[in-house]
């Protein structure tokens, strides 16, 4: 993790730290820098998230937010990413103009690095009896190795017994059902065998509702999802996602996903599929909104994706009420020996968190919102809702939808950001997804057996008995132990040698990728030669080093 020191990034910069709490753009002008333990004054502080895919609003104008505001008084301007966010970032860190709080995602080494981030210990110790109850157990894998202070609050403190989801959240091959029952569910495992029942799909059924058939859509062309192009590669040779490297089990050594065998092998697949029309060639072009639409459209046959990144279309169609044009997640891999990994261990996420500003004018007020919001009461809140609106409890004390309407709160996409949960599921101080309740009940309503039986539709029924399984996961191998995961979470200075190897070779590979996948198949050598020449000129050797060194220490508990 970076230092919390002002670098020289302009003037600008060096102003908006010594003039910290002079002015802080949307906080209320009555809040007051020494907030009274007692104080439930109206006060609305921004709240800034490198997300997107969420519209702006007012906390307060959802049912989550309206609640929380009655309770300390507190409501948050929400802004959300639109572009890119590096230069998102480093607009912000250049003009010094930091919203009162910003939920950093990928961006938090930068804004770290500029200073953007107050020390929130002593707040902590003063207002946050939930905070510590909460991350206490993560505080020493929290903590700035520089200085030794806690800059933000994680988005991933599980909490209580591990609790895995039933249904996959996470990355997958994902498959239009309509395709597997036209072949009578048979067992796919190998990269050739999903395009080979792809492409032979899509000779039958050339339309859908007169409009061409896609056999395989990527989300590439949105920046801040590249990422899907990019992962494919270790998970079809049998890895988890770690962001760019791959971890030997045993010797804990790190080595590059970008400019390997694994890689070649996936682009080159791609090729392939292009030259047989197979691939959209919008997936470098489109922007996320397109692209949900297409995959709502009933015309997309395949595509990879992390569920989390496609909720919305996920929502629409079950909304839609057609089984056969939703999708099911596959865990393929290159070949039939390779164990698939897809689904993540247990892990902790240090640099996608939350923190106060430098500008923010009463950080007393904030972190006591936050603290508020990690009383348990508040978590089954956010994630399960109010009881007998959004969520019944049996006489054994499990949390279920007891009817439609609870369930369509949370399934349908409009309903769920007017009730908040949308809002409030990501990019705050929270329990990790995989958390268990004091109670026994998963925090987390897609990881409960009993909403997750109740969720299954006829289609999802048929597609489960034909696989002879009663879960979706039960596809998936389960994770093996990796103390150190995810590896992505590895906090690279800005400026290092490291940081920048990470840097160029995204941009080699934003810069060839493309064009290695829409070229002449007789040509993607050549590509492939030149995209080598390129990649051979970074430091490779010099991050795999830092990776494999940072992993192992994790390994030995050195976070």
């Amino acid at each position: 993790m970076l230092k919390p020191l002002l670098k020289t990034t302009g003037l600008a910069v060096l102003l908006a730290s010594l003039l910290a709490g002079c002015s802080s753009g949307s906080s209320s002008p009555g809040a007051s820098s020494t907030a009274k333990e007692d104080d439930n004054s109206p006060v609305t502080f921004s709240y800034y998230m490198f997300s997107s895919g969420k519209k702006d609003t007012l906390a307060s104008e959802t049912t989550i937010g309206k609640e929380l505001q009655k309770q300390t008084g507190v409501d948050f301007k929400l802004e959300y990413l639109v572009g890119d966010s590096a230069t998102k970032a480093g607009v912000m860190i250049a003009s010094g103009d930091y919203p009162d709080v910003i939920a950093s995602s990928g961006e938090m080494s930068k804004l770290l690095d500029a200073g953007a981030y107050i020390p929130l210990d002593d707040l902590i110790e003063k207002y946050g009896p939930n905070i510590k109850k909460v991350y206490g157990p993560y505080f020493d894998k929290m903590r700035n190795p520089e200085d030794g202070k806690i800059y933000a609050l994680p988005y991933t403190a599980n909490q209580g017994e591990y609790s895995g989801s039933p249904n996959i959240g996470g990355g997958a091959f994902w498959i239009q059902r309509s395709v597997l029952k036209e072949f009578n569910y048979p067992k796919i495992t190998t990269l050739d065998e999903y395009f080979d029942l792809i492409e032979d799909y899509k000779e039958k059924h050339p339309t859908v509702d007169g409009a061409e058939t896609i056999g395989f859509v990527s989300l590439a062309g949105v920046a801040n999802n590249f990422f899907t192009l990019q992962n494919p590669a270790m998970h079809l040779a049998g890895y988890p996602n770690d962001g760019g490297v791959m971890v030997d089990m045993q010797t804990h050594v790190a080595r590059t996903v970008s400019g390997t065998e694994e890689q070649k092998r996936w682009i080159k697949k791609l090729n392939e599929i292009n030259a047989k029309g197979l691939l959209d060639p919008e997936s470098f072009t489109m922007n996320k909104d397109q692209y949900l639409a297409k995959l709502t459209s009933g015309r997309v046959l395949g595509y990879f994706n992390y569920a989390w990144q496609v909720g919305d279309a996920t929502k629409n169609l079950l909304a839609a009420g057609i089984d056969e044009k939703r999708y099911a997640p596959l865990p393929i891999v290159f070949d039939k020996s390779i164990k698939d990994q897809y689904i993540d261990p247990p892990g902790f996420v240090n640099n996608y968190a939350t923190g106060i500003t430098v500008n923010a004018k009463d950080p007393e007020r904030i972190i006591k919102y936050f603290d508020n919001l990690l009383k348990e009461e508040n978590q089954i809140l956010i994630q399960w809702g109010i009881k007998d609106q959004t969520y019944s409890v049996d006489e054994k004390g499990r949390y279920y939808y007891a009817n439609d309407e609870q369930r369509k709160i949370h399934d349908d996409v409009e309903l769920g950001r007017k009730f908040g949960f949308t809002y409030f599921s990501n990019d705050w101080p929270r329990y990790g997804g995989e958390s268990t309740l004091s109670d026994g009940n998963a925090f987390n309503p897609g990881n409960q057996p009993e909403v997750v039986a109740g969720t299954y539709t006829e289609g999802d029924k048929k597609f489960l008995d034909a696989y002879g399984i009663k879960t979706f996961s039960e596809l998936f191998n389960k994770p093996e132990e990796r103390p150190w995961f995810p590896a992505w979470s590895i906090a690279l200075e800005q400026g290092s040698p490291e940081q920048v190897f990470t840097t160029k070779s995204d941009d080699i590979q934003r810069k060839y990728l493309p064009e290695m996948i829409l070229s002449a198949p007789s040509n993607f050598d050549n590509l492939w030669n030149a995209y080598m020449a390129e990649f051979s000129k970074l430091d490779k050797a010099g991050y795999e080093k830092k990776m494999t060194e940072v992993i192992q220490n994790r390994v030995a508990g050195k976070w």
